[in-house]
């Protein structure tokens, strides 16, 4: 993407990726297709810079975050980690997790105590995803600005050179939000350059940045990505996730709020089998002799969407593929198949954070030097 000096591009100032189909801003996520969004539209923003990274053996570090605005994150707020942690594991790099519980202090009804203890409890989930402790550094926001002189001055130039207009161009703001909220996109935008981190980069400014991400979030990294020439700082890359949908249908994205819209990995197996039976959008025939004789629509059918995600044998998913859309098998046959990845996938993940202590957490929270020499 060209940036400009002299204002935001109008590619950047776009407040979403938006169509007659499409809604995807950092707060609503809306498709009127039962397919979902399109995501030919956007899937990375310079990712072949990384993989010449790869090859020339260069190395580059990985910046993901969670707003923690509930004590139990759902199966959607886990891909974005599973997926984050394979690239950690794949290319062996330092990986910075930024818990901005200042956002949702900002956005939410919550005191700044409560999304601060959120951002500790959810920080045990992610922990439990397996990410390797001397790679990671997991940080809230409150306390992490309040000790690095350096991200705090970060965020200052990022301040100076976005102006309000642009950022209500970008994000929709008016003049009746705060301006907590208005400033709070350069606090996001400030872990994608690696001089935030001179604990872990040893003061260097030229570190370069990847961030997976699912795409509503693009609206900040493309500010971001505006703002770095001017910053005299690279570009930070983007990769991005697709939404996980709602039990509904994928029209929208799983929410923290609507319990019955989401999988929690709290849920019991007996909560995750009653909600796959009762809410997960079927794209099966009205009848049985219908579905027998045109098939299900795997495009639409929930629980094969999930199967995409959950499933590793690929040869099994293929095989219900195959199955579902012919009419051998039933919804209730694929939602039992699903029914039972989820309460594995849950059950295990259950196990792993009940081992991670508060002691455990405030490691990963510590400001300090990871296992790389920079």
């Amino acid at each position: 993407m060209a940036s400009n000096a002299e204002k935001v591009s109008e590619e950047v100032q776009k407040s979403s990726i938006e169509d007659d189909e499409d809604i995807v801003n950092p707060w609503d996520v809306v498709s009127s297709s039962a397919k979902g969004v399109d995501y030919s539209k956007l899937i990375s923003r310079d990712m072949h810079q990384i993989l010449d990274l790869v090859e020339k053996k260069t190395g580059f570090y990985l910046y993901t975050g969670r707003g923690p605005s509930s004590e139990s994150m759902h199966l959607g707020h886990l891909i974005p980690f599973i997926f984050t942690k394979w690239l950690q594991d794949t290319f062996d790099v330092p990986l910075v997790i930024q818990m901005t519980d200042d956002e949702k202090f900002l956005w939410k009804d919550l005191t700044i105590e409560e999304t601060n203890k959120l951002a500790h409890e959810n920080a045990k989930d992610i922990i439990a995803c397996g990410f390797d402790k001397d790679k990671t550094f997991i940080f809230s926001d409150v306390e992490y600005i309040s000790e690095s002189t350096e991200f705090y001055k970060m965020m200052c130039k990022i301040q100076k050179l976005v102006t309000f207009n642009q950022v209500k161009g970008i994000f929709g703001f008016t003049d009746s939000d705060s301006i907590g909220k208005i400033s709070f996109p350069a606090i996001q935008a400030t872990p994608s350059f690696s001089s935030a981190f001179p604990q872990i980069f040893t003061g260097k400014k030229d570190v370069p940045c990847l961030i997976p991400c699912a795409i509503d979030q693009d609206p900040y990294f493309r500010m971001t990505r505006d703002v770095a020439p001017r910053l005299g700082l690279l570009k930070p890359a983007l990769l991005h996730s697709t939404f996980f949908p709602a039990l509904q249908g994928a029209h929208g994205k799983m929410s923290a709020s609507d319990p019955n819209s989401s999988i929690f990995l709290t849920d019991s197996d007996e909560q995750i089998k009653t909600k796959i039976n009762k809410y997960a959008f079927s794209g099966g025939r009205p009848t049985e002799e219908e579905h027998r004789k045109h098939g299900g629509d795997c495009d639409t059918d929930v629980s094969y969407q999930y199967l995409t995600f959950f499933m590793e044998d690929d040869d099994k998913l293929a095989d219900i593929k195959s199955r579902y859309s012919s009419g051998e098998m039933l919804t209730g046959e694929l939602k039992q198949e699903l029914i039972t990845v989820l309460q594995n996938l849950v059950g295990e993940h259950r196990k792993t954070r009940a081992d991670v202590t508060d002691n455990l957490v405030n490691e990963y929270m510590k400001s300090r030097k990871l296992k790389f020499d920079y």
